[in-house]
């Protein structure tokens, strides 16, 4: 008895939205077209997703946006936590600046960077210093650019999430080691592959996997940017299950993109730790 209030808690807000999405996704239900399902039409919603040039896009557009993202702020984050852990002056100033991004609520943050990404706006007016040229239609309004700005936005946001993450393994290791490897005459460099990363590598794995399923579902810095545009050039999965569910409220098709948003989610999940604890007894 004790525990039933919080399985009803659980079940009310976990599994029953499963299974109603779930089941939903089976079905012809539109909203616009009726109150009420239509009718089983098996795995003809989510067929019809891999048909749509649209979803493919969004798919593609939310692996290329979690790449290069986190591949970005695992390199940056990675070097801002070297420097902090060799001991600079301002240290501890420093990495309280860090966390100051982190703090900002993404819609907060997008809303930020769509003043700066503005044609007049202070970004467009930098760029052409350091020879990048602005489309006309400014950064957001352009295919090739817009996906770039989000990336930017969100590297902004969580890469001193990397580097307070790292900076905390870092410091964890033995200095003994380190100072032993000096001594042997091993450079920066050799210190950093032989030593650090292998000691950093379950670390490395974790944030890795949370960041790439994070912004791998990011919509709301996309909603505030580009609303998926311009056309769907920086549409991505949760922004497409947004748009079909609650702008077109086609509620199966939307069920379907969630459980295939879920499943990919669950595939990349699995390979995360497959792959780190590859050889090791869990």
């Amino acid at each position: 008895m004790l525990i039933l209030p919080s399985f009803v808690f659980l079940v009310a807000l976990i599994f029953y939205p499963l299974g109603f999405s779930l089941y939903h996704s089976f079905q012809n239900w539109n909203l616009q077209i009726s109150p009420v399902p239509l009718g089983f039409v098996g795995f003809g919603n989510y067929l019809n997703a891999f048909r749509d040039p649209t979803f493919l896009r969004s798919l593609a557009n939310s692996l290329k946006l979690s790449i290069m993202a986190t591949a970005i702020e695992f390199t940056l984050g990675l070097g801002v936590a070297l420097l902090l852990n060799a001991s600079l002056k301002g240290g501890n100033v420093i990495r309280a600046m860090l966390i100051m991004p982190t703090t900002v609520a993404p819609m907060v943050a997008g809303f930020l960077f769509r003043y700066l990404y503005y044609v007049d706006g202070l970004i467009s007016y930098l760029l052409p210093w350091f020879g990048v040229s602005v489309p006309k239609q400014g950064i957001l309004g352009h295919p090739s650019t817009a996906l770039w700005a989000i990336a930017f936005t969100d590297i902004w946001e969580w890469t001193p999430f990397f580097a307070i993450i790292l900076l905390a393994g870092l410091q964890s290791i033995r200095a003994e080691i380190i100072e032993a490897a000096r001594i042997d005459g091993a450079s920066f460099f050799r210190v950093l592959w032989h030593i650090l990363l292998p000691n950093l590598t379950f670390v490395i794995f974790i944030i890795i996997m949370i960041r790439f399923m994070q912004t791998f579902n990011v919509f709301d810095i996309i909603y505030v940017l580009t609303m998926g545009g311009p056309g769907a050039s920086t549409r991505t999965l949760s922004y497409n299950l947004y748009y079909e569910g609650l702008v077109n409220y086609n509620v199966g098709y939307a069920s379907a993109i969630g459980w295939i948003m879920i499943i990919i989610i669950a595939i990349i999940i699995n390979s995360f730790i497959i792959f780190a604890f590859k050889g090791k007894e869990l």
